[in-house]
């Protein structure tokens, strides 16, 4: 049977960023939908915490849709930003042009 502890040499999945037209209604549907907190909302985006990993919805004019990875070299591909939930990050592109951001661990609780 494969082990549930995770292996702490892997790089984790903070969130998948979905965009949405309506930050406050996708709040309220994904919450009445399903059982989540809110871990950050404002006017341009909202994180969702699950028990296994962060929904963020984004504004497409103001976020792009991306996917986020917590780990230790992002600040190898270039300054951090500082967000204005206290995260650092840095966002790249993979080989087909999808948006990746990479956190800082230091910045980013380990409960999304």
């Amino acid at each position: 049977m494969p082990s549930t502890t995770p292996n702490p040499e892997l790089d984790r999945v903070h969130h998948i960023a979905i965009s949405v037209n309506d930050i406050a209604e996708s709040v309220d549907w994904y919450r009445k939908t399903f059982r989540c907190e809110i871990a950050y909302q404002d006017a341009t985006w909202a994180l969702l915490r699950f028990g296994n990993i962060g929904l963020a919805l984004v504004l497409p004019n103001q976020h792009p849709p991306h996917i986020g990875f917590v780990t230790p070299t992002a600040k190898d591909y270039g300054p951090l930003k500082r967000h204005r939930d206290g995260t650092e990050s840095i966002y790249i592109s993979d080989p087909t042009g999808n948006a990746v951001e990479l956190l800082s661990p230091e910045s980013t609780p380990e409960n999304v």
